[in-house]
């Protein structure tokens, strides 16, 4: 029997020594990355999360940074340019701003506080800067973009899409599909 509680009570210390540790993740967090793992031709980072207007100028705070929106939307930016870049060419990407499709509106009383009300006012925006380069690491490419779907509620495809980041994600897709053409020249030719 005391084997058996003197067990229990080492079990119990450990797991609440690491819950210690166990805290909720947001984005803002110091020690969450500010950069995709380096691998293959495409290298994105972002800015510092806590100076998005996503999250400045949010109404919900604490649900805006909830999360690995930054770190998903990175990914997704890799992985449709991987798909598209041609071979030998890289592309770094730093992410410099966000602002998620919708909005929250605490006017609706406390029972709407985590609701994200999907209006043509709040049109998802994202902000960055970029430099392409061909295999020789001559710069084809580079500059900022500011990027804005206003018509983001009015694509007939998206309504059955759950994703919560589907706007972001088709402003991203819209942008690499414009940017990553076939006829591109050497920057100045």
């Amino acid at each position: 029997m005391k084997t058996l509680t003197v067990t229990g009570l080492a079990l119990a210390c450990l797991l609440a020594i690491g819950n210690v540790d166990a805290k909720p993740r947001t984005i803002v967090d110091p020690e969450a990355p500010r950069a995709l793992a380096v691998e293959g031709p495409v290298q994105v980072q972002w800015s510092d999360p806590a100076q998005f207007t996503e999250l400045r100028s949010s109404r919900n705070r604490w649900d805006a940074e909830r999360g690995d929106w930054v770190v998903t939307l990175a990914e997704h930016l890799r992985e449709q340019a991987d798909k598209k870049l041609p071979e030998g060419q890289k592309l770094d990407v730093t992410i410099t701003d966000i602002k998620r499709a919708g909005d929250y509106e605490p006017w609706h009383g406390p029972n709407f506080n985590d609701v994200r009300f999907m209006r043509n006012i709040y049109p998802p925006r994202i902000s960055l800067q970029f430099t392409l380069t061909d295999s020789n690491g001559q710069v084809i490419d580079q500059g900022e973009r500011k990027l804005v779907d206003n018509g983001y509620l009015f694509n007939s495809s998206l309504p059955s899409n759950t994703d919560p980041l589907r706007y972001e994600k088709r402003l991203l897709d819209d942008w690499l599909r414009r940017e990553l053409k076939d006829e591109r020249k050497t920057a100045g030719l």
